[in-house]
């Protein structure tokens, strides 16, 4: 059994939105289940009235007990596998394949996987139905991911992330061109108040969010950068690149309807990935080739950008 303890609430609003605010690594569904369970105490009161009304300056305490075993089925899927030992794995994920499974979705994501390649030598933290990941990346989203192979690995990396000391940088393809070299954008992420799937800047309960931007390559209409995120908001790079008006090419829900290139899913891949060892301490650091429709496109515009300067 888990006890998380919220002291000293700094808004007023409903139970489980509150919860929601500060649990980002838990559905609403679930928030709400464990209201009604009875797993909730408002000023040390159970509440089991996901609606009751909390005011700045309560305080709330959640009972998250241990996760319940689910059929998640382990299947023969190939797997990129960069790094492997006996605490940690490191995978270059494919575009298109979801992380996790989820409801709809409980067949062919890299749980699945990595379920078949490890057995039974994986974290159970966030539960069978999530074993072993420590974070996540979008479904088309490619790139490097780390996996922990048992719960004191799982700890440590969790740590290491809430540290904010895990080396994450991202390539992506935006448009239009960016007149600066770097960027630092520093501005809130929370629930897009119109859509809930979607995330915005200074959204519902936001929370801070940093990315830094480093110019690589421009093409005039497009940009080429590098981006090292401080924190892991859900599409932080999506939606901080989309309100500072350079979405990323093939972004079919915060970029354009038009696309002139033929992409499914957005140009953005995990490149490197670095993190301090859980069992030797030491820091180790990865890179990964960028997918082939991203080189394709790159071809092109710089094919382009030759052909252009011959003019």
């Amino acid at each position: 059994m888990k006890l998380i303890e919220m002291d000293e609430i700094k808004i007023d609003g409903r139970l489980d939105s509150i919860i929601a605010s500060e649990l980002d690594d838990i559905s609403r569904n679930r928030i709400q289940a464990l209201i009604e369970e009875g797993n909730v105490k408002l000023n040390d009161d159970i509440v089991t009235n996901k609606n009751k009304k909390v005011k700045v300056g309560d305080s709330i305490k959640i009972q998250i007990p241990e996760p319940k075993k689910l059929d998640v089925t382990a299947e023969k899927i190939p797997l990129e596998i960069v790094y492997e030992d006996e605490d940690v794995l490191v995978i270059n994920k494919s575009k298109g394949m979801v992380v996790h499974p989820a409801t709809g979705n409980y067949e062919g994501t890299l749980v699945n996987a990595i379920m078949y390649h490890c057995g039974e030598k994986l974290s159970s933290i966030n539960g069978i139905i999530r074993p072993g990941i420590v974070h996540r990346i979008d479904k088309d989203t490619s790139g490097l991911l780390m996996v922990a192979k048992n719960d004191n690995a799982h700890e440590a990396l969790s740590k290491q992330l809430e540290e904010h000391t895990v080396l994450r940088e991202y390539y992506a393809l935006v448009l239009n061109n960016i007149k600066e070299d770097e960027i630092k954008i520093d501005k809130p992420i929370g629930r897009d108040p119109k859509d809930r799937k979607k995330r915005a800047v200074n959204g519902i309960n936001s929370k801070k969010a940093v990315t830094n931007i480093y110019v690589l390559e421009r093409f005039g209409k497009y940009t080429l950068i590098k981006a090292v995120l401080e924190t892991g908001r859900t599409h932080q790079i999506r939606v901080h690149m989309a309100h500072i008006k350079h979405p990323l090419v093939g972004d079919m829900v915060y970029g354009t309807k038009k696309q002139e290139f033929k992409v499914e899913g957005q140009l953005l891949h995990a490149k490197s990935l670095g993190f301090v060892h859980p069992r030797t301490k030491e820091f180790i650091k990865f890179e990964s080739e960028l997918p082939d429709d991203f080189v394709r496109i790159l071809n092109v515009l710089r094919s382009r950008k030759i052909e252009q300067n011959k003019g």
